[in-house]
């Protein structure tokens, strides 16, 4: 694993993990794994953001305390990072979100883009990039290109997701090897049809409830 890979391995983790890869889980409880495990993805990831100082007071005397410094934008790629993003949005509350709309072509397996909400310039320090399943790792890099070309050095995205498989994060590390990744879980297997295995499914379709029964 790449010093710029981080995967998290802790025993809340790996249970929520589970419970998200049996297909009896519903898609209420997909949602609040997936919700759980992007919490602590979140707060591993921001553990060395910078801070800075202030002066203030409580009710018995003054007192110095911190704060972020950096401006923190959140960037799910739809429609799946959706359900990483409140999780975020409770540790980052006035983080602006700006959703990417990519889907991946079905036969040639590569990503189309669709939707961008990036206003003309950032007015941020600092991206987290929200995909909860790197499966080739085109998506991400799509995404990645797009939050590059708009202004945001590599240096200061933050990829989070909750699953990959190897040969994805290989993808993306040998595009983007500065990239910090942050992942909590990966799968050897992606299969010729770009799936990972065991994986966890169509993650849009659990979350959302689509899943279609054949």
């Amino acid at each position: 694993m790449s010093k710029n890979v981080n995967l998290l391995s802790h025993p809340l983790i790996n249970a929520e993990l589970s419970k998200l890869r049996q297909a009896s889980t519903s898609s209420k409880e997909f949602r609040e794994g997936i919700q759980h495990i992007s919490v602590l993805l979140g707060y591993e990831a921001s553990r060395n953001l910078e801070e800075e100082s202030f002066d203030d007071r409580t009710p018995v005397g003054p007192f110095t305390g911190t704060k972020i410094k950096p401006r923190i934008g959140l960037t799910p790629i739809l429609r799946a990072g959706l359900g990483m993003t409140d999780a975020l949005l409770t540790l980052f509350p006035a983080a602006p979100v700006y959703h990417l709309g990519l889907f991946r072509e079905k036969v040639t397996l590569q990503p189309v883009e669709y939707y961008s909400k990036l206003p003309p310039s950032p007015a941020l320090d600092n991206v987290f990039l929200l995909d909860p399943l790197i499966a080739t790792g085109g998506t991400a890099c799509a995404a990645l290109a797009m939050i590059v070309d708009w202004g945001i050095p590599v240096k200061d995205i933050k990829l989070l997701c909750i699953l990959a498989s190897q040969d994805g994060l290989n993808h993306v590390q040998a595009e983007y090897p500065d990239l910090e990744i942050w992942v909590a879980g990966v799968d050897e297997i992606l299969t010729s049809e770009g799936i990972i295995s065991p994986g966890l499914g169509d993650t849009g379709d659990r979350l959302f409830n689509t899943v279609i029964v054949r």
